[in-house]
C-alpha cells in the first residue's frame, strides 16, 4: 500500500482547547513574544520540542508497575542497564534525570578555561554546559550541512580533513570529540556510519576519546539503512550497535529515542572515568542506581528501548516528515531537505527575507505560527546561537524553525492542519516584521529571553 499508517492504535486520549486567534494575539504578547513561555494549555498543537513529550505505550505503562523504588540497587535498574548495553555497548551507564544532566558531568570532568570542544554542531544545552565551564564549542559539520536546500544524505557529516586540522593545532586544549545524531541544530539530519568511523578513527589517531551525543539514534540508524551503500539488509539494532562500538562513550537524553517523559544517562568504557563521573552524580543527581530517576521511569525506558528500533514505528515517523516537507515544498515554503527525523525546519530566513537576520526572522515565524493557528514551535537560529561568548552577537549559520513532532502522538488531520496553516502564511508572510530582545540572560537566553515586536 502506498498510504502508511500509524503502526499503532490509540487507547487514550487528552483534549486541546480550541482558542481563537485573536485569543492567541493577547496570549503571546503576555508571554513577551517568547513561546516557551506559553501555558501548554493555549497550545493547540505543540512541536516545541520532542523532548519528553511522546506518548508511552501500553508496554511501558506495564513497566512502570514493575517499577523498584529501592535507593540501591534496584532490579529497575538492572533492567534498565541490560537495556542500555543492548543497543550501546558500554562498560558503565550511569543514569541521570535527562540527557543536560549526562553532559553537565561530562563537562565538569572535560570542560574548563581554555579547552576546546569540536563536534559535528553543538545543540543548546551541550553548548551551555561547555560554555559554562569556560571551554569553548566549535562546530565542524561537512560545508552541504550549511545549504538547507542541498540533498546530500549525510548533512550532518563531520568535515574529517576539519576535525583533523583542528586537533593539530589545538592539541592539548581539546579533552575529547563529540558527534551529535542525528544533528538536530542543522536541521535534523543524520551521520553516516562511514563518517561516524572516521572520526572515531581521527580521534583515536590524536589521542583522544570520542563521545556521541545519542539522543535519536535510532532515527539515525534508519538513515544509515535506507541511505547508506551497504546497509540496506542489516537489522536496525546491529547498525545502531556498529555506531556506539566506534566511541568511548556516550550521552543521552532518554526523552528522544528511548520513548521517556524523563530521563538520561551517560556511558562510558573507562574506569577511571566512570568513578569521577558517579561521584559527580552523587553529589548532584542521585545514587549510581538511580541519577534522579524513580524506579518506575527505569523500567519505562527499558522497554521504549526495545520499542524504538521497530521498523515499522520508524518508517511511519520518517514518511510523517517527508510528507509534510512534500507539501510545503510544493507551497514554495523553504525548508531543509532532504527530511530530517525528528522535524521539519523551515528555511526562515530565505522565506522572510525582508527581516534581518538581526532581527529574527525565524523568531518572527514562529510568532506567527502561534497567532495564525495555535501551532508551537521553536527557532534554532541567531536568537539561539547568535549570542557569543564573550557577548556580542552576530548572525547564526541558519535561521530556521523547527517543527519537532512528538512520538505517537499526532496524526494525519494535524500534519494537514499544519500545511493548511503555512498556505494561509504564504499570503501574509510580506507583513511580518521582526523582533528585538528586551531582556536575555547570560547563557542559553532563547529559554527566558523577552521580545519586542518591531514596526
Amino acid at each position: 500500500m502506498k498510504t502508511i499508517i500509524e503502526p499503532f492504535r490509540i487507547k487514550s486520549v487528552e483534549p486541546i482547547r480550541m482558542t481563537t486567534r485573536a485569543e492567541r494575539q493577547q496570549l503571546i504578547r503576555d508571554a513577551q513574544y517568547n513561546l516557551f513561555a506559553l501555558d501548554a494549555d493555549d497550545v493547540l498543537i505543540d512541536l516545541l520540542t520532542d523532548s519528553g513529550t511522546g506518548a508511552m505505550s501500553a508496554e511501558q505503562w506495564a513497566a512502570i508497575m514493575r517499577g523498584d523504588e529501592s535507593y540501591a540497587g534496584s532490579p529497575s535498574f538492572h533492567r534498565f542497564r541490560d537495556a542500555v548495553q543492548t543497543l550501546a555497548p558500554f562498560k558503565h551507564v550511569i543514569p541521570t534525570h535527562q540527557g543536560r544532566a549526562a553532559e553537565a558531568i561530562l563537562f565538569a570532568i572535560f570542560g574548563g578555561p581554555g579547552r576546546m570542544i569540536p563536534s559535528n554542531t553543538h545543540f543548546d544545552t551541550t553548548r551551555g554546559n561547555i560554555e559554562a565551564s569556560g571551554a569553548t564549542a566549535t562546530d565542524l559539520v561537512i560545508d552541504e550541512g550549511h545549504d538547507p536546500a542541498s540533498l546530500h544524505p549525510f548533512k550532518g557529516n563531520m568535515d574529517i580533513a576539519r576535525l583533523d586540522a583542528y586537533l593539530s593545532e589545538h592539541g592539548d586544549a581539546v579533552p575529547c570529540v563529540m558527534l551529535t545524531i542525528t544533528n538536530n541544530a542543522g536541521g535534523g539530519q543524520p551521520v553516516s556510519l562511514e563518517n561516524i568511523r572516521a572520526v572515531a578513527a581521527t580521534a583515536r589517531a590524536h589521542g583522544k576519546p570520542f563521545f556521541i551525543d545519542g539522543c535519536r539514534f535510532a532515527e539515525n540508524a534508519w538513515f544509515i539503512k535506507s541511505r547508506e551503500p551497504g546497509q540496506h539488509d542489516r537489522p536496525i539494532p546491529e547498525i545502531v550497535r556498529d555506531c556506539f562500538r566506534e566511541a568511548d562513550g556516550m550521552t543521552m537524553s532518554a526523552k528522544k529515542d528511548a520513548f521517556g517523559n524523563i530521563g538520561g544517562w551517560l556511558a562510558v568504557n573507562d574506569d577511571d572515568l566512570a568513578e569521577e563521573a558517579r561521584a559527580h552524580l552523587i553529589r548532584t543527581e542521585g545514587f549510581p542506581t538511580y541519577g534522579g530517576l524513580a524506579g518506575r521511569d527505569l523500567d519505562a525506558l527499558a522497554q521504549g528501548l526495545a520499542e524504538i528500533v521497530d521498523e515499522d514505528y520508524l518508517h511511519y515517523r520518517m514518511r510523517s516528515n517527508e510528507y509534510i516537507i512534500e507539501r510545503l515544498d510544493a507551497l514554495g515554503v523553504p525548508v531543509v531537505k532532504p527530511a530530517g527525523g525528528h522535524a521539519v525546519f523551515i528555511d526562515a530566513r530565505a522565506w522572510l527575507d525582508h527581516i534581518l537576520p538581526t532581527e529574527y526572522p525565524g523568531q518572527a515565524l514562529a510568532v506567527a505560527l502561534y497567532e495564525l493557528a495555535g501551532v508551537r514551535s521553536c527557532e534554532i537560529g541567531t536568537v539561539m546561537f547568535g549570542r557569543q561568548p564573550d557577548g556580542s552577537e552576530q548572525p547564526a549559520v541558519m535561521d530556521l524553525v523547527r517543527l519537532a513532532f512528538p512520538r505517537r502522538t499526532y496524526t494525519q488531520s494535524h500534519a494537514d492542519y499544519i500545511i493548511e496553516t503555512f498556505e494561509e502564511l504564504a499570503a501574509m508572510k510580506d507583513e511580518l516584521t521582526g523582533f528585538r530582545i528586551a531582556w536575555e540572560p547570560r547563557l542559553m537566553r532563547h529559554f527566558t529571553c523577552r521580545f519586542e515586536r518591531l514596526g
